[in-house]
């Protein structure tokens, strides 16, 4: 039997075990925040949100196959959302919530940097005026920009990777037409990454009524802007040196340090072997979100945790921490409980390049039946492996390297 058959006809096995120490979805799933001691009025998630990925994405509460040899999910979750994927080849390995809407802070900027980061040359320069800096939400993170000072491309993307400053997001937001254009370019871009639970409203991730994410969501936009080169520098980049005011030879700079704890090392907590960035992001409303990615013997994982309530110090970077050890642990144990979708555009192609044909009795051929069958059951479009590389069959235009370069400036990052 081949993998892949394997895959898709496994039944998952519990083990009573795994159950006395984690919370599984069956035929009725549990919910995450029905645990002991939850704080009064605390909110649910819908019992019924997307399917986009598997049907067990769109269910409340953990989805995981455990089964024996799987290890036991960790005991210190408190995130109202969460998910661990294989980057590489878009496994969900396990979720909570997955598809829950909520406020994803500046974990959004992951989606204004793959929407943008590619319009500009890094080199160009930009004269800052007055007018783009004014409609920067008060107490919002800033990397430091001056009005009337030059600044190269170069320079914003490291305050809005490093700093998370949105004083650099609105600069490049006005430099790509304006704040208006930018979030409506950052809204369709995710539409075509079918990241559908995201509802886009400012581009920096500032709380505003109506902006929303997922885990899930969030988790494919990384996987969308890790395939890019500068993105993946960016996003590794632990400090760096920023212009401050002035010109020429007497213009001064100062030292800038990635927000990013798991990557750093600040406020306590212990740098994560192999990570290579993504995006945190702290608001009122939205508590913290964070979105990492890691490589660990050749295996690249993706977790994204959103609001956890723990009283923990960095509870948002511990529970990475602890479901990526999970995540590389399981990856080649426990069946997955869902996918990371494709592109629209990528499902399109591949479905033109695979034009229906009839048997001469009018009925469709078996793999195209089958083929319809792993779409409705949420999976998407088919993928398969060659030549190292993971591809969309039939559409050449989504490509996701087997072995990601990850950038080596994360393998040079001080180990505590």
């Amino acid at each position: 039997m081949t993998a892949s058959l394997k895959r898709t006809t496994a039944v998952a096995v519990v083990s009573a075990a795994f159950l006395t120490t984690s919370v599984v979805s069956l035929a009725a799933p549990a919910h995450a925040d029905d645990k002991p001691g939850d704080k009064p009025g605390k909110p649910k998630p819908p019992a019924s949100m997307s399917k986009v990925g598997g049907a067990r994405l769109g269910q409340a509460g953990t989805q995981v196959n455990l089964a024996p040899g799987v290890p036991a999910l960790p005991k210190k979750l408190s995130g109202r959302s969460w998910i661990v994927t294989d980057a590489e080849s878009g496994d969900v390995l396990a979720a909570h919530n997955a598809h829950w809407r909520l406020p994803p802070a500046s974990t959004l900027k992951m989606l204004f940097a793959d929407t943008v980061l590619p319009k500009f040359p890094k080199d160009q320069e930009h004269l800052v005026k007055n007018s783009e800096l004014m409609d920067v939400g008060v107490g919002s993170s800033l990397v430091g920009i001056k009005e009337n000072n030059t600044y190269s491309v170069h320079d914003l993307w490291l305050g809005v990777f490093l700093r998370s400053g949105n004083d650099a997001v609105h600069v490049l937001s006005h430099m790509n037409g304006g704040i208006e254009k930018t979030v409506d370019d950052m809204q369709k871009h995710a539409d075509e990454l079918q990241a559908l639970d995201t509802h886009v409203v400012s581009p920096d991730g500032y709380d505003a009524k109506g902006q929303v994410s997922s885990a899930y969501d969030l988790t494919l936009i990384a996987r969308s802007g890790m395939q890019k080169k500068d993105f993946r520098e960016y996003a590794a980049t632990a400090t760096a040196q920023f212009p401050g005011e002035g010109k020429g030879k007497k213009r001064k700079h100062f030292a800038i340090q990635n927000t990013n704890r798991l990557l750093t090392g600040a406020d306590g907590v212990t740098p994560y072997k192999g990570i290579a960035g993504v995006k945190n992001g702290s608001t009122t409303n939205a508590g913290t979100t964070f979105t990492g990615v890691a490589e660990r013997n050749g295996k690249v994982l993706l977790v994204t945790v959103m609001n956890p309530d723990s009283d923990e110090s960095m509870a948002v970077y511990k529970e990475t921490a602890r479901l990526l050890d999970w995540g590389f642990a399981a990856a080649d144990k426990v069946e997955p409980v869902g996918q990371l979708v494709a592109p629209a555009s990528a499902k399109r192609n591949a479905e033109g390049a695979a034009a229906p044909e009839k048997s001469p009795g009018g009925e469709k051929k078996k793999s195209e039946a089958a083929a319809a069958e792993g779409e409705s059951s949420g999976l998407g479009i088919a993928l398969a492996v060659t030549g190292g590389v993971l591809v969309l069959v039939g559409a050449g235009v989504f490509l996701v390297n087997r072995r990601w370069p990850l950038p080596d400036l994360v393998r040079r990052i001080p180990r505590r």
